[in-house]
């Protein structure tokens, strides 16, 4: 099977082709059309992300990450989080990609095969840039209400914030010891 995985994406180039003659649709133009439609999406949502940028840029500056994380760290011992993890559970729902720097200086410092090196990986891979997506979408849909969308999506956050450091705990107990 592994010599066809090379094949795949040549293979449904094809089938899109093939299925749009068959069908009478010009490629090429609704090509256009959806890259058209995707730049306008993008203009639009530009100034939530960048709100969100800045306010992201603004929180670790100014110190606020590192005090919020002490004031967490007896909550974390409680969920049996280890702290080393906090900064990257508060920055996930936020921001990908300083989310992706504090997980780098976890993985640097504690290394990727530790206990906290471990519970950082399935903590990253696990949840979502909620804030991100919410603007994403709801800006590209022009949709001001979340209702529920927010408290639901922070408290699939929290599960898999949790469920990680138990996810690895149990894991490591049975195989790592």
């Amino acid at each position: 099977m592994g010599q066809f995985n090379h094949y795949i994406i040549p293979v449904i180039m094809c089938a899109i082709v093939i299925y749009s003659a068959v069908k009478g649709i010009n490629v090429f133009d609704t090509f256009l059309s959806g890259a058209k439609e995707g730049f306008s999406s993008g203009i639009s949502i530009l100034p939530a992300l960048v709100a969100l940028m800045t306010a992201v840029g603004m929180f670790k500056a100014s110190g606020a990450l590192d005090v919020l994380t002490y004031g967490l760290k007896p909550l974390a011992s409680l969920l049996h989080l280890p702290s080393e993890v906090i900064p990257l559970a508060l920055l996930r729902p936020i921001s990908g990609s300083g989310a992706l720097a504090i997980f780098q200086d976890i993985i640097t410092t504690y290394g990727p095969d530790t206990f906290i090196g471990r519970v950082a990986s399935v903590m990253q891979g696990s949840t979502e840039t909620t804030f991100y997506t919410i603007a994403v979408y709801y800006g590209a849909t022009k949709i001001n209400k979340t209702r529920h969308t927010l408290p639901a999506a922070l408290t699939g956050d929290l599960v898999g914030f949790i469920m990680s450091a138990v996810t690895v705990r149990m894991f490591w107990n049975i195989f790592c010891r």
